[in-house]
């Protein structure tokens, strides 16, 4: 019976991937069957790990001008020495130096309406991988935290969220079995993870380490870090035992390939991503520095353009190749954009008002752009998309319900995404 509900569960899900109670009573008598509604939502939630649903976040971490990428104004002044080119669809245009990005593009939509307030690094980055803006009281998740909450099997033995080349957002009130696991060089596997001693020899000290912390700690008020420290050493343990640890492994990877991805730190990030996905991770993280350029921007952007067009590019055709693309979302975006106008030391400064972001697979519809700038840049022209109307969308390319409620630990309720309307057009 459980796997009928599951296969209607599949067949009568709508894009936000809920399905309604009424509609189920009505398709096959939920009373009748002897079945509760908790069985239904147990049976949503398994159909959807089948999916094996997946996010990729490009985060280009400094924020990065939209008229330097996918935004340029080649006749306008702001456009500065800027030039662009054209894509692999007719009528697109993004800026010189993503020539691998262009031959995708009928796989990728842009978005260029993004619009905010946040001018800060650190508080836009939190609004823009949360959906919220921070708070002195409250830790919200990672969006990507929350998405695997969702999405993951609990009993799989690979971290839920990999975040390569540096930390991001944590988990907020979700806990320590959401904590991102940091990969710092994506082209060597993770430090500290071979058994030293047999494996049944390592088993039997997790054994007393279970019954060590079991002891009197627990009822001495130290409950919480009990439960952490077991999480922490449960996960870790996993992964040490873990036949797919060697999706950390780059080198079984055609070499013409990684030369493809780039053999930077960005690249190979992007390389390892895609292993992940293809491992069941469900989210991975893969962070690029380099975009805070106040000054002499020409030469700055430079090393950092090259990466990600040659990351970005690569990983969309990779993921199609491998029939991974519908399954998998695949996101490019900073915390903010640059100024329009370039100031005197040759850099554009901060900008939240109007940016870009690149979007792929789980659904989008390729080859179009979702809103515009003005002429010079400097302002949404047409269909302003906001930060939780984007993570609103996100929920929609995964099949997670943004209003979804998360209990805090002060027993508030907090949804994946508060309010937001989806950005229908981005989906076929």
């Amino acid at each position: 019976m459980m796997r009928q509900i599951a296969s209607l569960c599949k067949v009568r899900m709508d894009g936000s991937g809920v399905l309604g109670r009424r509609t189920f009573l009505q398709a096959v008598g939920l009373g009748a069957a002897g079945l509760t509604f908790t069985d239904l939502i147990v049976a949503q939630a398994q159909q959807l790990r089948k999916e094996n649903r997946a996010m990729v976040l490009l985060w280009m971490a400094g924020g990065p001008s939209h008229i330097d990428s996918f935004d340029p104004k080649p006749d306008h002044a702001n456009g500065s020495t800027t030039k662009a080119i054209s894509t692999a669809v007719a009528g697109i245009q993004v800026a010189e130096g993503w020539e691998r990005t262009a031959a995708a593009m009928k796989d990728i939509a842009l978005v260029r309406s993004l619009t905010n307030k946040e001018g800060n690094h650190q508080r836009a980055t939190y609004q823009l991988h949360t959906g919220y803006a921070p708070s002195g009281t409250l830790k919200h998740p990672n969006f990507g935290c929350a998405a695997a909450a969702e999405l993951a099997d609990p009993s799989f033995d690979l971290p839920h969220l990999v975040s390569i080349g540096g930390g991001t957002i944590g988990p907020g009130f979700l806990g320590q079995a959401f904590e991102p696991f940091v990969v710092n060089t994506p082209d060597k596997p993770p430090e500290n993870m071979a058994l030293t001693v047999p494996r049944q020899r390592f088993v039997s000290r997790l054994n007393l380490l279970e019954k060590l912390q079991a002891a009197e700690f627990e009822k001495a008020g130290g409950a919480d870090r009990v439960r952490d420290h077991r999480t922490l050493y449960k996960q870790t343990a996993n992964m040490v035992l873990s036949p797919r640890m060697k999706a950390f492994d780059l080198d079984s990877e055609d070499s013409a390939l990684r030369d493809s991805y780039g053999r930077n730190g960005f690249g190979q990030g992007c390389l390892l991503a895609r292993r992940l996905v293809e491992a069941g991770v469900s989210f991975v993280e893969v962070r690029l520095n380099g975009w805070d350029n106040h000054n002499d921007l020409p030469n700055a952007i430079g090393k950092p353009r090259a990466a990600a067009d040659a990351g970005l590019g690569t990983l969309v055709v990779d993921l199609k190749k491998r029939g991974m693309l519908d399954r998998t979302l695949v996101v490019w975006m900073g915390e903010f954009g640059r100024t329009p106008k370039v100031n005197p030391r040759g850099g554009r400064d901060h900008f939240p008002r109007v940016f870009s972001a690149a979007v792929a697979g789980a659904g989008i519809q390729g080859g179009q752009v979702i809103g515009s700038s003005t002429p010079d840049g400097s302002d949404v022209k047409d269909e302003p998309v906001q930060v939780v109307d984007l993570l609103a969308s996100f929920c929609r390319g995964l099949k997670i319900d943004p209003k979804k409620e998360n209990m805090s630990p002060i027993g508030r309720p907090i949804k994946i995404v508060d309010g937001g309307k989806v950005v229908n057009g981005l989906f076929a």
